[in-house]
């Protein structure tokens, strides 16, 4: 999101007025409190019906199994479906093997510390495919409007010790912010599970969340 904002004070520069550019920046960190997981079930068989049949009973038991382990139904949500003939290639020819379903849910939490137990639950319950954790934070507005102010000050600060050094002064009211930035993406945990273990280990990290200005001064 860019925004810019133009002091309303003046439309035009005094001839005795100058202009003095400046960045400013400022990256902030914080733990994720909610990650979805996105899991599923692939099931393989030459009669598209037993493929069909067996997957669904198996995304049953992931779902309940996840509702058991405290996830709520409304955060439980099909991201993919698809059914797929599968081929072999032998001599250049294409050769008919099964039929592939597939039924990929993602499901959300805001227990980070469960991550790891949850995952070995869908797993024990018949998930053969954990494609990803994506990490986020709740209220990222919060910690962006933090960075934000920070790299107001920030530009200030550059701003200020510039004039210093020039032996200028400064109007401490900027002319013109611009808002060139905003980051607060979330972290893509990539993993692959498909045998039943001990607790898997995730370790979420920390998120970055940066704000970067241009801001314009007169002295």
């Amino acid at each position: 999101m860019n925004q810019e904002y133009n002091a309303p004070v003046r439309d035009h520069y005094r001839n005795d007025e100058h202009i003095l550019k400046v960045s400013g920046s400022e990256t902030l960190s914080a733990a994720p409190d909610q990650a979805t997981i996105t899991l599923g079930v692939i099931t393989e068989d030459e009669d598209p019906q037993k493929a069909q049949q067996a997957n669904s009973q198996a995304i049953a038991n992931v779902i309940a199994s996840l509702k058991a382990a405290g996830i709520p139904e409304e955060q439980l949500k099909t991201s993919d479906y698809r059914i797929d003939p599968q081929y072999d290639y032998i001599d250049g020819k294409e050769l008919f093997k099964n039929y592939k379903v597939q039924h990929i849910i993602q499901a959300q939490t805001t227990d980070i510390e469960k991550i790891g137990s949850i995952i070995d639950t869908a797993v024990r319950s018949g998930a053969n495919s954990i494609t990803s954790i994506r990490f986020s934070l709740s209220n990222p507005d919060a910690y962006y409007n933090q960075a934000l102010s920070l790299a107001l000050k920030n530009a200030y600060e550059k701003a200020l010790s510039m004039a210093r050094t020039l032996g200028i002064s400064l109007n401490p009211v900027p002319n013109r912010v611009e808002e060139l930035s905003e980051t607060a993406t979330p972290m893509l945990f990539q993993t692959s599970t498909l045998s039943k273990m001990a607790t898997t280990p995730i370790q979420p990290g920390e998120l970055n969340i940066t704000a970067s200005v241009r801001v314009e001064y007169t002295y």
